[in-house]
């Protein structure tokens, strides 16, 4: 008898479930099968249209030339211009890139924008880099991409570790290229170079209507509720900071260096005050608890707003929530959101949670077309309808249908790009 392949050995089947690409493939084409399209509107959609791999020489502070490797990918352009961010991260792969555009797509989709998902990332660790260094890598990478990206191509926007200042030399480099100002061509900017109100706190804010009308569902409030926040970058800690206002209890919060737990509530402004750039706080600490010991936390809502692949097979029969929020791309593998969803705990996705970043990166693209700028009470009251709408939209998917929230969210945000490719008669 022959021998099993390698791909069916228990460890590569385990890397298979943590395949990110694979299990967003997986959920876009069931949710295109229960739509009801042909199999070549998922061959069309299961890969971006277009992936750029580039190499992005530096010269160091000590004189040094080193190469980074970056990748833009853009999944699929039927509908408008592609969207995504920019990361700096040593981790980026090609892989992970292809998948956040297609949940860039999603995005897009569930909250009903004119844009097809992009994504970006350069190989690096920008803690390791001076300020002179990272200017260096940011104009590189542009004139790297400058001949597929622009204003009614593809946007790119701040993702992991990357900020204001990083779009500002982007946007610089891209209007030398052009040979006029063009802030149009990214979003994230700093508000004096045509950057939006509201955005830096954007993902944060979506996720907190999410919370908010999620806990209606549930019969509780968000005033008093115990929360567990996993990540205290960008994201983290704008929603500990927004949630510790409306009354919530923030019972846990960690960095990649641990966690901090404390059942009467951290002092999160506090915290707030003490981390420094890139998020980190429990480096301050010492009696600190792993990040896996933080998600199986008692809490009433946890927010996995890290990295991927966090709530797994291994761990979901662990978790004290009955509500999860994903902020982060990626948290939970399928068969752990299988696991939740059995054991009758509300999981918000990614795609229908973080949009809010996406949303008002929409926001500031229009502002800088029409050169008409909206006040931060303008951005908030419109961001809100938005994300209101989209939550409503999947959650009756799902109630409707009988699946769980993230085949819904996907079921919603994948018909906008199909239909959008059927008329154009691509399929």
């Amino acid at each position: 008898m022959v021998a099993d392949k390698a791909s069916d050995s228990p460890n590569e089947q385990n890397e298979d479930k943590l395949d990110v690409l694979k299990s967003t493939q997986t959920v876009v084409q069931t949710a295109l099968d229960k739509l009801g399209y042909p199999e070549e509107v998922f061959d069309l959609l299961k890969e971006p249209v277009r992936m750029m791999t580039v190499r992005i020489p530096v010269r160091m502070d000590d004189d040094s030339i080193k190469i980074f490797t970056g990748y833009r990918a853009q999944h699929n352009d039927a509908v408008g211009p592609t969207k995504g961010g920019v990361r700096f991260h040593p981790d980026v792969t090609e892989k992970e890139v292809k998948a956040l555009s297609i949940w860039m797509s999603l995005k897009a989709g569930i909250v009903d924008l004119p844009y097809g998902g992009g994504k970006g990332g350069i190989v690096c660790d920008p803690r390791e880099m001076s300020f002179r260094e990272l200017e260096g890598l940011s104009r590189g990478y542009v004139r790297a991409i400058s001949q597929i990206v622009g204003p009614t191509k593809d946007i790119p926007a701040p993702d992991v570790f990357t900020n204001p200042q990083i779009m500002a030399w982007m946007m610089d480099e891209y209007s030398r290229i052009d040979e006029f100002n063009n802030p149009g061509f990214i979003t994230g900017k700093p508000i004096v170079l045509g950057g939006s109100h509201g955005r830096e706190s954007a993902t944060a804010k979506g996720v907190t209507i999410c919370i908010d009308e999620a806990v209606k569902k549930k019969g509780i409030s968000v005033k008093g509720s115990r929360v567990v926040i996993q990540g205290f970058g960008n994201a983290g800690s704008f929603l500990a900071k927004f949630l510790n206002d409306q009354g919530a209890k923030i019972v846990g919060i960690s960095d990649a260096y641990g966690g901090l737990h404390d059942p009467d509530g951290l002092d999160i402004d506090y915290l707030l005050d003490r981390r420094d750039s890139f998020g980190t706080v429990t480096k301050l600490f010492e009696d600190t608890i792993s990040n896996e010991e933080l998600l199986e936390l008692d809490c009433d809502i946890l927010v996995p707003a890290a990295v991927e692949n966090q709530i797994t097979e291994e761990n979901a029969d662990k978790i004290n929530a009955s509500i999860i929020v994903e902020a982060a791309n990626g948290p939970t593998t399928l068969e752990a959101t299988r696991i939740l969803s059995e054991r009758g705990i509300l999981l918000v996705p990614d795609v229908l949670a973080s949009a809010g970043g996406v949303t008002v990166s929409y926001f500031e693209w229009v502002q800088n077309n029409q050169g008409y700028y909206w006040t931060e009470e303008e951005i908030e009251e419109k961001l809100y309808k938005v994300m209101v709408k989209g939550f409503n939209n999947v959650y009756n998917t799902a109630e409707t249908r009988k699946i769980d929230m993230r085949l819904a969210a996907y079921m919603v945000g994948v018909r906008k790009m199909a239909e959008a490719a059927r008329f154009r008669g691509w399929i």
